[in-house]
């Protein structure tokens, strides 16, 4: 028990080891991946992020354009930021907010329409013309 004392001692007179977070909050670091966001309008619901998601948080649905992230799932790893062919996704420098109950962030956004084959239209009017 005396080995103990001057540590005790010197931890009770000394500066605090940790901060009070959320009230205490430094600087994040360079490159962290903190909260996960997602520009909606530039979305095309190639559902690629919730293919390649290793905790599968994310749900994206093609036809209603849904697309939704179970934030208390999510282990910010940054896989699905890194997959998104139109770099839509992006992660904050800052952490999530403290909260109090479990939610899931879902967004709406609109599903990009399908383009018609050119091949189709062409071919129906170069029969027209040379009847």
């Amino acid at each position: 028990m005396f080995k103990m004392t001057p540590t005790i001692l010197r931890n009770f007179f000394s500066k605090r080891a940790t901060r009070r977070y959320p009230f205490v909050v430094r600087q994040p670091f360079e490159g962290v991946r903190g909260e996960l966001y997602n520009e909606i309008e530039k979305c095309i619901f190639c559902t690629l992020c919730a293919v390649r998601c290793p905790s599968q948080c994310l749900t994206v649905d093609k036809k209603t354009g849904d697309w939704s992230c179970d934030v208390f799932a999510c282990v910010y790893c940054g896989i699905c930021v890194d997959g998104c062919p139109v770099n839509c996704l992006k992660m904050k420098t800052t952490y999530r907010p403290v909260i109090a109950e479990r939610f899931v962030l879902s967004l709406k956004g609109e599903p990009p329409k399908k383009k018609e084959k050119k091949g189709e239209g062409e071919a129906g009017a170069g029969a027209e013309s040379t009847s």
